[in-house]
């Protein structure tokens, strides 16, 4: 029987993170607490909660037009219960013809994850061990 998934972030790519920063805090009372550059892609988490969050919005600043080489970032992400689950939703994907990304490690901010696309082509990430508070993740340094 499938586990019950949990919705814990969008990812949108902005033009410029400081502005929506600003926007997200004034419409919406989301504040930042979590700020790293990967690459030269600065990203920045946003919560409603600075302590324990169960759901954040992920901005990775580069231009709205550009068409990066590399697969787009833009996706919805979902937590499920085990690796097996996420390894059980590529096997799914792959049967159906919707993997977007088979599973794979990234370490213990990202954790294990595969992606999959929707019947209109946007990309559900699927994790395990994703994590998303800000008091127990690695340092950048």
């Amino acid at each position: 029987m499938a586990s019950t998934a949990q919705l814990t972030h969008v990812a949108l790519r902005v033009r410029d993170v400081d502005d929506s920063i600003r926007f997200y805090d004034r419409y919406a009372g989301m504040t930042p607490i979590h700020d790293r550059t990967d690459g030269d892609t600065r990203v920045v988490w946003l919560s409603e909660t600075e302590e324990s969050p169960r759901f954040v919005i992920v901005l990775m600043q580069m231009p709205a037009d550009e068409q990066p080489e590399r697969r787009p970032v833009d996706h919805l992400g979902f937590a499920v219960t085990s690796r097996a689950e996420v390894d059980r939703l590529g096997a799914l994907a792959k049967e159906d013809e919707a993997l977007v990304l088979a599973p794979q490690e990234y370490g213990p901010v990202v954790g294990y994850i595969c992606e999959v696309a929707d019947p209109d082509g946007n990309v559900c990430e699927f994790s395990h061990g994703q994590i998303l508070d800000p008091r127990v993740l690695p340092s950048q340094g």
